[in-house]
């Protein structure tokens, strides 16, 4: 199997990021991602990845450091796990989380946990085949979100979804409102371009909300922070192609909101 490197501030300006390393309409995104990443690297935040020009990753952190809504003392947060198209199958994503149970195994941590669907969210890690390598869920919302873990010290207590987000409810009730931040270099773009000009053509009312701070996270009414759009104070997706107005009709549509 081909080596993994971690991403530190150190090479991180030579390095790729896997994500939209070569969509040029992202690259505004993109470096935002990077800068994003320098400041959390501070914090505990590990990015791992395949040394290929390959979307074949994995990112944690400390979960009372990660920009997530949930209560996990000593545990690591999963953030981003991804492999794709033809390295999918070859052993990668077992090898990478096997390297984030070693450190947690190493530091004294419970073990690990991680926000995914109850069905796959886009956006969001895949439950199912978590649940596969041994990840056990602790609480799910009837919005759709599951809270996994894969305990080391099995007396840990169980990690919680914070208050905030149970409801599936945000406070604004009138249009849209997306909640998103740089953790993705995908999200600056479509919220401020394809999800503006979409609302617009629609008449529909708008409130974008970019989480700035691990705090602001910690507090925000879904469990995904890359992105989460509402509609009418109600939780609708954390599909960012859904910014973009082919798409956004077809999914209005199939739910009969419009």
């Amino acid at each position: 199997m081909e080596d993994f490197i971690q991403l530190t501030s150190e090479n991180i300006d030579q390095e790729h990021i896997c994500c939209a390393f070569s969509d040029k309409k992202c690259q505004e995104s993109y470096a935002l991602k990077k800068e994003w990443l320098k400041q959390e690297f501070e914090n505990g935040f590990t990015f791992l990845r395949l040394d290929e020009r390959a979307k074949v990753f994995l990112e944690y952190v400390p979960a009372e450091n990660a920009w997530i809504p949930v209560i996990a003392p000593d545990y690591l947060m999963l953030n981003c796990f991804w492999v794709s198209g033809k390295y999918k199958g070859n052993g990668y994503g077992k090898a990478l989380i096997q390297k984030a149970l070693e450190e947690a195994d190493q530091s004294g941590k419970n073990g690990l946990v991680a926000v995914v669907g109850t069905k796959k969210f886009h956006f969001m890690t895949d439950g199912k085949w978590l649940q596969r390598q041994g990840f056990v869920e602790v609480e799910r919302l009837d919005s759709g979100f599951s809270l996994l873990v894969k305990k080391i010290k099995t007396d840990a207590p169980d990690p919680v979804f914070n208050e905030n987000c149970r409801s599936g409810e945000c406070e604004e009730n009138e249009g849209l409102v997306a909640y998103y931040s740089h953790r993705c270099p995908f999200a600056e773009y479509h919220v401020q371009h394809s999800l503006q000009a979409t609302a617009e053509s629609k008449g529909i009312p708008l409130k974008l909300i970019r989480l700035e701070s691990k705090m602001q996270a910690q507090n925000c009414p879904s469990p995904a922070t890359i992105f989460s759009l509402f509609y009418q104070g109600k939780f609708l997706t954390t599909d960012l192609s859904v910014c973009m107005e082919a798409r956004f009709d077809k999914f209005m549509s199939k739910l009969q909101l419009l």
